[in-house]
């Protein structure tokens, strides 16, 4: 008897576990659901178009179910943005291990994110504030990107020596220089064609690599 009240209690607790781990899991899938379906919105119609009713008929859910588990649409662009952050971090870091120099690293890694910038041009827009108010300074992974670059600046620059500010200078340089392109060509689409632009872009690179040698 005492046996078959600890299989009973051992096969309860094993269901139940495996209850809760159903739940987690539906709610994961539902949370990205939520999110997919905003990505997929925006994509057709702009961040001015997204709104949680738009989002439920998407997914054929009631709002409330949303409301469940975002309490308004900023919060869902919060968690957007970190996913940009990170998605870009990770486009950063692949770019860099495709070379061994510095100047090759650095170079690679600002053209992917000019890439990132105009293959997920809407994620751009809400991550660094273009048309539109930014969640960046909300977002803890916003240093991911930063980081990436510093690291590589640092070793372009190791024989001068630099300090941390100046450092942090020359990827704010490089940062107004190439966020300024991206953001014309947003806003004004203009007619410049891909292959100028990245010329242009590469001329920019090359360019400040040479100054802080």
């Amino acid at each position: 008897m005492h046996y078959f009240c600890l299989t009973l209690l051992n096969d309860l607790i094993g269901y139940c576990m495996a209850s809760k781990d159903r739940m987690l899991r539906h709610k994961e899938e539902t949370r990205n659901n939520i999110l997919e379906a905003a990505h997929d919105i925006v994509k057709e119609e702009g961040w001015q178009g997204l709104s949680m009713r738009k989002i439920a008929d998407r997914i054929e859910y009631t709002a409330p179910i949303i409301y469940e588990y975002f309490s308004n649409k900023e919060s869902i662009l919060q968690e957007l943005t970190t996913k940009g952050f990170i998605k870009l971090s990770k486009k950063l870091e692949l770019a860099k291990a495709e070379h061994d120099s510095a100047d090759d690293q650095l170079e690679a890694m600002w053209m992917a994110y000019w890439n990132f910038a105009f293959t997920d041009t809407e994620m751009y827009q809400v991550m660094y504030g273009v048309q539109m108010n930014c969640c960046s300074q909300k977002c803890s992974v916003t240093d991911s990107p930063y980081h990436s670059f510093i690291a590589v600046i640092s070793e372009i620059m190791k024989d001068k020596n630099p300090t941390e500010e100046v450092i942090k200078q020359k990827y704010f340089t490089f940062f107004s220089v190439i966020h300024g392109l991206i953001a014309i060509n947003i806003i004004n689409r203009s007619d410049v064609s891909e292959s100028i632009n990245n010329q242009i872009l590469k001329d920019a690179i090359g360019g400040i690599i040479k100054s802080i040698k």
